[in-house]
């Protein structure tokens, strides 16, 4: 607002700091939020134990930018409209916050983020004025995914606060005291790829609260994403550990494909072996491998007052018809034999992988969507898109990838990677450190000499390199 009270006079700002106030509004704020136009929940900290209202974003902020500068005019002119319901979304971008560990990914019909931490930052904002008093594991690959906008209105006192979509959490019987919402990371491996448009997300995860550990990895294409989890492991021998398809309010008919039958699942609590896929509210959720699944479409009741001491808080019950989907992989999934650490011998590498389809219909639930995950293990998680023959690829070590075409990717480090294939020749390489700690990635693709990439230090580290051949 100063920007655009000070404008034409001798105290306007200079012209590259009204183009860096911008740029930080659009590429940052904005990109933060659903379509440019609703709060994203994932950016959301203790502020989420406050009772919302469904609209948009006020149109005050781009309306002053564009009084102080006609600097990126069009951008900011297309958010005003976005928020008066002028238009529809148009946007694509896939973009990684690289300082905070958050991801974000766009298309017309969709909007979803993955939110993370690690040993450069912390998992959550502390529950300051008692607010958020129950979001210890909002930040554990929290993987919130809006298609309409309103998916998670005012949930938040009837929330199962264990169940954090994305998130791998063990379930325990009541989350630690509000004054242990704030931790530290304790893994460096966080990070993602990504060229702009597309990305793969990689999350080393280690819980804080109580050691659960698993390697999860995210990989975004233009109509669907998929989801990998490798090495779930816990120290607990009496709590099972739950990975989160998704929690959200319950909007209509939940559909169930399992082994060659597909039926509309009754309300209640439902316990599914041999799952194809679950639908519900126009988005899909594929298993390519037939899973064990658990599923929840049924009234859950709360008060705000269980997520926030604020006096001023609504005290009534408040119920809600709430979905959820999730895996239980057991207590101590690992198996009892063999340490709490992953250069031991541990016999179980304990796995999941879905699929997550948004904004389309049950009826397109049995299409082949062209995905194939290469592979899914705590060294190496990669998936390729068929079509487009771009291949995602993230590397906890050194270690290769063979390709749907019989091309071979390896890395002699860490790092993740993304290519993208035309007629069997790489033409893009885009690649990332998510430790950090590198200078360079030394890269192999069969047919072709060794690549040394130089990487981005400082501030810039964990930013990715791009590299047409």
């Amino acid at each position: 607002e100063w920007a655009a009270h000070v404008a034409g006079t001798e105290y306007e700002f200079t012209p590259d700091k009204i183009e860096q106030l911008i740029d930080y509004y659009l590429e940052g704020i904005c990109k933060q939020s659903v379509y440019g136009i609703y709060l994203e929940k994932g950016t959301m900290n203790r502020g989420i134990s406050r009772k919302e209202t469904f609209r948009p974003i006020s149109k005050r902020t781009p309306e002053s930018l564009l009084l102080a500068s006609d600097y990126r005019k069009d951008e900011l002119e297309e958010i005003i409209a976005l928020r008066k319901g002028e238009i529809r979304p148009s946007a694509s971008f896939a973009t990684f916050f690289w300082q905070s560990e958050h991801f974000v990914f766009q298309r017309p019909g969709f909007y979803t983020s993955v939110r993370m931490y690690s040993v450069r930052n912390q998992n959550m904002e502390y529950p300051h004025n008692s607010e958020g008093i129950l979001n210890h594991h909002k930040g554990d690959g929290a993987n919130f995914l809006s298609v309409v906008g309103d998916e998670y209105l005012n949930i938040w006192p009837v929330y199962d606060w264990q169940k954090i979509p994305g998130a791998t959490i063990l379930q325990k019987p009541e989350l630690p005291p509000a004054n242990k919402v704030l931790m530290n990371g304790v893994t460096s491996f966080v990070g993602a790829v990504s060229d702009g448009e597309y990305g793969a997300v990689a999350f080393d995860f280690i819980s804080p609260h109580d050691f659960t550990r698993a390697r999860k990895g995210w990989f975004f294409f233009d109509d669907e994403y998929v989801c990998l989890g490798s090495g779930i492991e816990s120290p607990s021998r009496t709590l099972p550990v739950v990975t989160t398809m998704n929690q959200a309010l319950l909007d209509g008919d939940v559909i169930v494909s399992q082994g060659t039958r597909t039926e509309t699942l009754k309300k209640g609590e439902h316990e599914i072996e041999n799952a194809n896929w679950v639908y519900h509210n126009g988005t899909g959720y594929l298993f390519p491998d037939s899973t064990h699944i658990h599923l929840s479409n049924r009234a859950e009741s709360g008060k705000w007052t269980d997520i926030t001491r604020q006096s001023s808080s609504p005290k009534e019950l408040v119920t809600k018809d709430v979905f959820a989907l999730w895996i239980d992989h057991g207590v101590r999934p690992q198996g009892n034999t063999g340490g709490f650490d992953y250069t031991s011998t541990i016999p179980k590498d304990v796995k999941y992988q879905y699929m997550v389809v948004p904004a389309t219909t049950a009826g397109q639930m049995n299409n082949d969507r062209g995905i194939e995950v290469l592979v899914n293990n705590r060294h190496v998680q990669a998936v390729q898109d068929q079509e487009s023959g771009m291949v995602q690829a993230i590397f906890y070590q050194a270690g290769e990838v063979d390709t749907s075409e019989g091309m071979k990717l390896s890395l002699d480090s860490p790092g993740a990677v993304m290519l993208k294939i035309s007629e069997g020749k790489v033409k893009e390489i885009t690649v990332a450190d998510p430790s950090r700690s590198l200078s360079r990635i030394h890269l192999q693709i069969s047919g072709m000499e060794k690549l040394v990439i130089d990487l981005p230090g400082g501030v810039y580290a964990g930013q990715s390199i791009i590299t047409e051949l």
